[in-house]
């Protein structure tokens, strides 16, 4: 069997507060992780909460990859999919989770699209 992509998970516990809360250094962790890893940035948006918390996503040709934190618990989950072969998503979770300072990261790793040979020849 083929897979289409790999989607990893990330539980993001005990992470530094501040730092989940400051909008331009959840964005640069982010692009630099994928940057960082062989990723193909090809857009990139991100929004701040009032009172706190931040959600935002980086469009890779490869696909995405995407956070929300709630610095009031120190969380972050994040997600990492790709259909590519030249970025590293594993490389790019251990980043980010070192970026925020994370005590507890927990990754998990999806195949997305598994396909028979024979779903692939009829597509």
């Amino acid at each position: 069997m083929d897979a289409l992509g790999l989607h990893l998970i990330l539980e993001l516990k005990e992470c530094r507060p501040d730092l989940l809360d400051d909008m331009e250094f959840v964005q640069q962790t982010l692009l630099n992780a994928a940057e960082a890893t062989g990723a193909t940035i090809i857009g990139k948006t991100f929004h701040k909460f009032a009172p706190q918390g931040v959600t935002g996503v980086v469009a890779i040709a490869e696909s995405h990859v995407c956070i929300h934190t709630w610095p009031e618990y120190g969380y972050a989950a994040a997600d990492i999919f790709t259909c590519g072969e030249n970025f590293s998503p594993h490389a790019a979770a251990a980043l980010i989770a070192e970026a925020f300072e994370c005590k507890d990261p927990h990754f998990q790793e999806v195949t997305r699209g598994i396909l028979t040979q024979t779903a692939k020849t009829e597509a």
